[in-house]
């Protein structure tokens, strides 16, 4: 799954995203920020089984949301004694709309979207985007490889801040549980150098 099997030279950079393993929230499709729901034993076996891949590779660092389905996904997967909780990982605060499914929602809201309508009682997207760039920020002094366990749609939206500086852009980026994106460089423009990879086993069911 390395966008650089041969390792990283001197000033190369790699973010490694991991999206934690399956709830039942996210089964259900029902929005999940602030709740602090465990994984499925589904959810568990994901985690795991991105263990022989994340173990072929170095890493310099592995950041995780505070929530516990992306803490145990970092330690299931075998990263867990590298692990620093960093509080700006964690999902989108949903606000009102916490729990509900889009579908539930566009029964009384027929346009919602998370990406373009207000959150009352949360983060509309330009709070995302501020908080997103600030991650990419800090992620720009690090070098090396970096994992970074977190969530759907903030993951999303880092990818899109990170190549684009638009978090909007991350509408368009979708992410299964338990997945493995990198972002980088191609020469000095960050660059999306993989998106949505699953193992092996997963990619061919």
């Amino acid at each position: 799954m390395s966008a650089n099997p041969a390792g990283l030279t001197s000033g190369v950079r790699e973010i490694w995203l991991i999206r934690h393993g399956e709830t039942q929230w996210s089964r259900s499709g029902q929005h999940t920020g602030r709740t602090d729901i465990p994984l499925t034993e589904h959810g568990r076996e994901q985690a795991r089984s991105l263990a022989p891949t994340l173990a072929a590779q170095h890493f310099d660092a592995v950041l995780c949301s505070p929530m516990a389905r992306a803490i145990e996904t970092c330690q299931l997967a075998g990263l867990g004694e590298q692990m620093t909780i960093t509080a700006d990982l964690h999902e989108w605060d949903y606000g009102i709309y916490e729990g509900r499914t889009t579908t539930g929602i566009r029964k009384t809201e027929p346009d919602w979207s998370v990406w373009h309508s207000p959150i009352a009682q949360g983060e509309d997207l330009a709070r995302v985007q501020l908080r997103a760039s600030a991650v990419v920020e800090s992620l720009l002094a690090l070098r090396g490889r970096v994992a970074l366990f977190s969530h759907a749609h903030f993951l999303r939206a880092l990818g899109g801040c990170w190549i684009s500086g638009s978090a909007a852009l991350g509408e368009h980026l979708y992410l299964d549980t338990a997945s493995v994106s990198i972002l980088g460089f191609d020469h000095e423009s960050r660059a999306l150098r993989r998106w949505n990879a699953l193992g092996e086993r997963r990619a061919l069911m």
